[in-house]
């Protein structure tokens, strides 16, 4: 059973920083694409980063690049967000999921709906106050 475990959401002033990571366990044959998405209520889930864990290769919504950095320890089966910069727009529920490597390697790894048949977390929340 693949299971993925967020931890390291909290709350921050507008420009600081907080780092989350996500715990994958259990064996997901394929399964090799991670990525991170964040949801606020009353809003669509939306992207924010990707990586393919077999070469690293991140991607990065426009909401994110310059501010947040994805990424992976391997030996630890855990995939980290470093966000940087952070403003009250970032408030969200934040989602760690896993997806066939084919969605990282395609162009369009940001469509939620690539994500359909992926494992999720149970996601941690991000509050940025002003």
């Amino acid at each position: 059973q693949v299971q993925l475990v967020e931890s390291g959401g909290g709350s921050a002033q507008a420009g600081g920083s907080l780092r989350l990571s996500c715990r994958i366990s259990g064996v997901r044959a394929g399964a090799n694409c991670m990525g991170w998405f964040r949801q606020d209520p009353g809003k669509e889930r939306e992207a924010v980063a990707s990586i393919y864990t077999y070469r690293g290769s991140p991607k990065y919504a426009d909401s994110a690049k310059g501010r947040f950095t994805v990424s992976q320890d391997n030996d630890k089966d855990t995939v980290y967000l470093q966000m940087t910069t952070l403003t009250p727009e970032d408030t969200a529920m934040y989602y760690c999921a896993a997806v066939h490597q084919l969605v990282c390697l395609g162009g369009n790894w940001h469509e939620t709906t690539r994500w359909l048949g992926a494992y999720w977390g149970q996601g941690t929340q991000v509050t940025v106050s002003s």
